[in-house]
């Protein structure tokens, strides 16, 4: 009898083992696919907008689906007089990419030693990088202008590589803190008792077991640096090359008249490569978002 008992305790309930019901699972498709239309509309609008156009664009009432495809609209949006849109992308490439490598570089050592150390004023440095996450170029960019050009940075690849570096450590910090703290000091003991000094251990021992995080915050700080335009828009106002697609995508906006074909144009353009990086490590990205929800 009692054998029995532990025997009916051991067998799963069949709530667990019970397929789902069909109907439940065409609804979730349902509403799977109704959230994603709800996302997807917008930028599928914008897309058939870029192959459209400027009259077809104007016609009231409004068209969908393109009358006539202008596939050139990619093609001379590159050389109109507007804005010089090669050397906007170039700009926007060199300065995120720049800008989350110095947030890297000094992100890691920072969250490492707060990390794994007790110090004083420890408490009171966390919370300020905390504080600084609240600040945005757009209030403090008259600031920021200021002190570019009393360093003679102002209209440079320089000034903007440092302010997006300089708004996006404390996010860095944060995030790899609580990477670096999540792993056990028994690891780093070990490695020191075989000989690693302070700098082996952060790069042989603890930065391979923090990819999630390290991941995580360089798309964070590569999307923040890609899309900023408060600052560019003051600080590069002077030098029109060097200005970022989301800045010179403001060149199109008339007084009297908006090239909608190429806002749109140059919106997919600048979409395209934020989503080739979110594709290519969306697995490590998943992995940090959810680290510590499940132990």
């Amino acid at each position: 009898m009692m054998a029995r008992t532990q025997a009916a305790h051991l067998r799963p309930s069949s709530r667990y083992t019970s397929p789902v019901e069909p109907g439940r699972v065409w609804l979730r498709i349902c509403m799977g696919v109704v959230l994603a239309l709800l996302f997807l509309v917008p930028y599928i609008v914008m897309l058939l907008g870029s192959f459209k156009s400027l009259a077809e664009i104007s016609r009231t009432p409004p068209t969908f689906i393109p009358q006539q495809w202008h596939l050139d609209n990619y093609i001379t949006m590159w050389s109109v007089s507007e804005t010089p849109l090669p050397d906007n992308l170039l700009s926007t490439i060199v300065i995120a990419s720049l800008a989350t490598l110095l947030t890297l570089a000094v992100s890691l050592p920072a969250a490492f030693y707060t990390a794994k150390y007790r110090f004083p004023g420890r408490m009171a440095f966390l919370f300020l990088v905390l504080m600084t996450q609240m600040l945005q170029p757009a209030v403090l960019v008259t600031g920021l202008f200021r002190e570019a050009f009393a360093l003679g940075l102002n209209g440079t690849w320089a000034a903007m590589i440092l302010i997006n570096a300089a708004f996006n450590m404390s996010f860095g910090t944060w995030i790899l803190h609580s990477f670096f703290a999540s792993i056990p000091t028994e690891v780093d003991e070990a490695a020191r008792i075989d000989g690693a000094n302070t700098w082996q251990v952060l790069t042989r021992i603890n930065l391979p077991l923090i990819w999630p995080g390290i991941v995580t915050a360089v798309i964070f700080t590569f999307v923040a640096a890609w899309n900023e335009f408060a600052a560019s828009v003051v600080i590069l106002s002077s030098a029109p090359t060097r200005q970022p697609l989301s800045v010179a995508l403001f060149s199109f906006v008339g007084q009297y008249q908006t090239k909608w074909q190429y806002v749109f144009g140059v919106s997919i353009v600048a979409i395209v490569p934020v989503l080739i990086l979110f594709a290519i490590i969306q697995n490590k990205l998943v992995a940090g978002l959810t680290a510590g929800s499940i132990k």
